[in-house]
């Protein structure tokens, strides 16, 4: 068991303190959430049934975390209702089913977009750290971002008819030639090896 957690902290413990310093402004209370993320992670780790939703279920950990910090704070100062109201990807299997195939589009644009959005989405770096990197401009790693991103979306659009509310996520969709989704895989498993 320690060494599953261990293994866990290895593979994913940087991304995940991006993922919250990204959400909270304040270096040791991100602290604080990334060690309860993993104490959830270490008591609730037998209750996970599905090893390749690893990755999904840590980052609901940490953003119900990451909820329950900002919860915690409603009565002494005024939050966004974002976060408050957002409902969990455990709840919400339409995003999970999503989420899942989205590696799928991540791979059919171009790599320099894909790269983009791996570093600022995922990994947590801030678009002026990617610029940097990359040795663009301010504006040019913003633009590569959103180009990215607009790409991805025109995929999603073209495969499937979403549902959302007020706040953007997605509560259904309708397939109109789904690739995206999970239960595409199941009915096309040679698409998956691609």
């Amino acid at each position: 068991m320690n060494k599953d957690i261990t293994r866990i902290w290895q593979q994913f413990g940087d991304n995940i303190k991006a993922f919250i310093l990204k959400r909270i402004d304040n270096k040791n209370e991100a602290d604080d959430i990334l060690q309860e993320v993993f104490i959830k992670i270490h008591t609730k780790i037998e209750t996970l049934k599905d090893e390749n939703k690893l990755h999904v279920w840590i980052y609901q950990i940490a953003r119900n975390t990451i909820n329950d910090h900002y919860r915690k704070l409603k009565s002494d100062s005024q939050i966004s209702d974002r976060f408050i109201e957002e409902e969990t990807l455990e709840e919400n299997e339409s995003m999970i089913k999503i989420a899942e195939g989205l590696h799928k589009f991540m791979n059919e644009i171009p790599p320099n977009y894909c790269d983009a959005i791996c570093k600022t989405e995922f990994e947590g770096q801030s678009q002026v750290e990617y610029a940097k990197e990359m040795g663009l401009s301010n504006s040019g790693a913003k633009s590569r971002v959103q180009r990215g991103r607009q790409m991805i979306k025109d995929m999603l659009m073209k495969c499937c008819h979403f549902q959302f509310d007020k706040y953007g996520t997605i509560i259904d969709y309708h397939p109109i030639k789904c690739c995206c989704c999970h239960q595409y895989f199941l009915d096309h498993p040679e698409e998956k090896e691609k």
